[in-house]
């Protein structure tokens, strides 16, 4: 650890935003010296991370995300908790920024200082929103937050890459149950540990529970992902702060479901293996595409590709054989 870091080490472990943010900012930056020393500050932070509870939540558009996590997560802190939320949103990609408004949108939330936010880090592949948004995670451990939420902003890959940094998923779902079934993804639904059915008040709570008991036979077609857990389906109004405390029961019987079963554990390790793996991949992809011999042709064979004069398998193959030869 270079010196004039120790400092900042200590301020984030002694829960400073300011020096929390900072560090997340060092993560984020694609500077190589940069990134040296990110690896190293993590690499200090790692004796004091993994106690955190982390949950992975997601839902439609208009489901009521950020009111859920505002709701949840202001609960948690009356009970004594101190909350990181993450946002992950692959798409953001496409404008070049982050979503920004995670902080407008969990207002009272974002203001309270057992409560720290970050919006979704940008980056040209899913993978680079993953590691960044994992290494965040260690960073708000360290700092002593208990339970860290992961959002997810986007829709498509990013359900599956939430659900492989979590030790729970938990899926938001609307009142009008025959509708949204047919939009949500079988996959979707077999990674749900919980599934929420929020907006179940006014006029709603009668669909509500009959969208709950809908969700409780389409998940009874779908395997567990979890050999202790059997997945379970509660109604909320994250608008009314009602049934928040059932579901924070039924988070805490998951945990120790999963801890007594040594499940908790296994996925844990499990998870830590598969994101080396994902960095190994993440790396080889960067280093090829960054590849002097080889820069050159790829805009020419993507070229190709695209006007419909070559097979994507011949021109994949051609640059691997390229790449090959090149680096041996």
């Amino acid at each position: 650890m270079v010196q004039n870091s120790v400092p900042e080490l200590e301020q984030i472990l002694q829960g400073n935003r300011r020096a929390i943010a900072k560090a997340i900012t060092l993560l984020e930056s694609t500077r190589p010296e940069s990134f040296e020393q990110g690896q190293e500050l993590l690499e200090s932070l790692l004796p004091h991370a993994g106690k955190a509870l982390r949950i992975g939540i997601t839902g439609v558009p208009g489901v009521g995300k950020s009111t859920f996590i505002e709701a949840i997560g202001l609960f948690l802190i009356k009970l004594g908790h101190r909350v990181a939320v993450l946002a992950v949103d692959p798409s953001s990609q496409l404008t070049g920024g982050s979503i920004m408004g995670d902080k407008t949108r969990m207002n009272e939330l974002a203001q309270h200082p057992h409560a720290f936010i970050r919006p979704s880090p940008s980056s040209g592949i899913l993978g680079g929103v993953a590691r960044k948004t994992r290494e965040t995670m260690l960073i708000c451990e360290a700092a002593g937050y208990d339970v860290v939420i992961v959002e997810t902003v986007g829709v498509g890959q990013s359900e599956t890459m939430v659900a492989s940094m979590v030790d729970l998923f938990l899926l938001l779902m609307l009142p009008n149950a025959g509708d949204e079934l047919q939009g949500i993804k079988k996959g979707v639904l077999e990674l749900a540990d919980l599934v929420v059915v929020n907006k179940s008040d006014g006029e709603q709570e009668t669909l509500a529970k009959t969208a709950q008991s809908e969700y409780r036979k389409a998940l009874h077609l779908l395997p567990s992902s979890k050999n202790s857990w059997t997945p379970q389906i509660l109604r909320c109004s994250a608008l009314e702060k009602r049934g928040i405390d059932k579901i924070w029961d039924s988070v805490k019987s998951f945990r120790e479901a999963l801890q007594n079963s040594g499940e908790w554990e296994k996925q844990r390790r499990s998870q830590t293996g598969k994101w080396m793996w994902s960095l190994v991949e993440e790396g080889l992809l960067t280093n090829f595409r960054n590849h002097p011999n080889l820069q050159k042709q790829i805009p020419v064979l993507e070229k190709e590709v695209e006007s419909g004069n070559m097979l994507p398998t011949t021109a994949a193959r051609k640059l691997l054989d390229s790449w090959r030869t090149k680096s041996t």
